[in-house]
């Protein structure tokens, strides 16, 4: 595996560059100034709120680039490097439908905050995690501001509780099972391989040019653009499938071991 050429390492968060315990080791940080000192650019490319990103990445937060909600808004420092959001008359359908759905928390998603209501304490706390800027609204229904994404959170799981009533949004709509808990609605053209597509040809960087990490559905597109693709060993078996490499899970620092070799 020759690595000599790469460019850029991007990275998921969540299940990924996170422990279990949604912590970024600082092994990573010490790691991040070997990457740094040899002109490779990092990417962090999450479903989550971009203000959550930069919580846990404060202290490089000036060096990186930020893809956030699962590609539909994307910043390096203060600059917008892209942004895409919903038809408004599609965020209306889809609202009326999760109506319907027993048992399931509905985050709209703009730029910089998000908005619910509120149905369920514990789900605040769940959701503080993700989306450091929230608002709890009476009704998502009257929501008329731009919208980035609709995250829907089920306490069991997304895949078998939620997905079953939205995947007719597929023709139009990604729909997305981006956690075992959490299903995202956006833009066809709002994903992390749409995002990184675009920031490879600004950057001109090619597929053999950057390494990338991921371990749920919603990296799949982002995996398949890169020639040093690597599945976390607790990733799903969709990403195994479709990542050239596999490392070590989240929590034995399975983007750090790699790294270490990049670095070397």
């Amino acid at each position: 595996m020759d690595l000599s050429k790469i460019k850029m390492v991007v990275s998921d968060m969540d299940g990924t560059l996170l422990n279990s315990q949604h912590e970024v080791s600082d092994q990573f940080f010490e790691l991040f100034k070997g990457l740094k000192s040899q002109g490779i650019t990092f990417v962090a490319a999450s479903g989550r709120q971009y203000n959550s990103i930069i919580d846990k990445l404060y202290t490089i937060k000036d060096d990186i680039i930020v893809i956030a909600e699962n590609g539909g808004f994307a910043m390096k420092q203060q600059t917008e490097l892209l942004a895409t959001p919903l038809d408004k008359h599609y965020v209306e359908d889809i609202l009326k439908t999760l109506d319907k759905i027993p048992g399931i928390h509905p985050v709209i998603c703009t730029k910089h905050k998000a908005y619910l209501t509120n149905k369920s304490n514990e789900f605040v706390e769940k959701l503080a995690e993700y989306y450091t800027e929230f608002e709890i609204v009476e009704h998502l229904s009257n929501f008329k501001s731009e919208v980035i994404k609709i995250a829907i959170y089920h306490f069991e799981s997304s895949e078998q509780h939620i997905y079953p009533y939205v995947k007719h949004f597929e023709d139009n709509l990604k729909v997305k099972v981006s956690g075992e808990n959490w299903l995202d609605i956006s833009s066809m053209n709002a994903n992390k391989g749409y995002a990184l597509e675009k920031l490879m040809k600004s950057y001109n960087v090619g597929s053999d040019e950057i390494m990338v990490f991921g371990d749920y559905n919603n990296d799949l597109e982002m995996l398949a653009l890169s020639e040093f693709g690597f599945a976390m060993k607790n990733a799903h078996p969709n990403v195994k499938k479709i990542a050239k490499y596999e490392t070590l899970s989240n929590d034995d620092n399975g983007v750090e071991h790699i790294l270490k070799m990049l670095i070397k």
